[in-house]
């Protein structure tokens, strides 16, 4: 509940973010969440609430709702240096596992099955770098929990075939996971990464059942 008094350290959201959720909105107005009509600014909102939830500022806020721009729309990180600024273009670039270089205005990039295992040992290694800021971790840790949370009540209402939405298979999909948290739970202690582990620990003990069977993505194979 809103108290009358506010901490030293409180977060006030100003208009450049009321812009920022509205351009976002503009921007992946036509996409959905894979395998759902739910409109996929939904996951970019809740990546941004649970930035300020783990100890955010603005600029991360804002970052968080445009981290998928480049990746997923025509925006070039010059428009969101533009618009927002260095610090958020800095972010949302260090949280883009592809190629941001070289990007003409209205082409989008696009993320497929070939490369999927290339670009998450990237995005694994690009966090472990010490050189890596912390406003790139939380807002990545944001989006891991986001979408672990998610992923985990769709196999909850959907079962199994919840996998089957994606490029990559079950298997991966939880060694990717798995590795997010360790690595996020290394560089950024706290909240968000602390909620990350527990979401990974409920996805492999839910996915565990039907290990023995095998994944979906892998044709029926047993899994070893």
């Amino acid at each position: 509940m809103p108290t009358d008094r506010a901490p030293d350290n409180v977060v006030v959201l100003h208009r450049r973010f009321v812009k920022a959720v509205e351009w976002a909105c503009s921007l992946h107005r036509e996409q959905v969440r894979k395998g759902t009509g739910v409109p996929y600014a939904t996951h970019l909102l809740a990546v941004a609430a649970l930035v300020l939830d783990g100890g955010g500022n603005e600029t991360e806020a804002i970052a968080a709702l445009l981290h998928d721009a480049v990746e997923d729309s025509s925006v070039t990180r010059k428009q969101i240096r533009k618009r927002f600024g260095r610090k958020v273009e800095r972010i949302v670039v260090g949280c883009t596992d592809v190629p941001t270089a070289k990007k003409s205005k209205g082409k989008k990039r696009t993320r497929g099955p070939g490369n999927w295992r290339e670009r998450k040992v990237r995005s694994i290694e690009h966090l472990r770098d010490p050189e890596t800021p912390e406003a790139v971790l939380r807002v990545r840790a944001a989006d891991a929990l986001s979408n672990a949370r998610t992923t985990l009540a769709d196999l909850r209402r959907y079962g199994p075939e919840t996998w089957e939405r994606f490029n990559a298979g079950a298997v991966d999909q939880l060694w990717y996971y798995r590795s997010l948290s360790i690595v996020l739970s290394a560089r950024l202690p706290g909240l968000l990464s602390d909620e990350l582990r527990v979401a990974v620990r409920e996805l492999e003990e839910l996915a565990g059942w039907w290990f023995d069977v095998g994944d979906p993505q892998a044709g029926g194979e047993r899994v070893t």
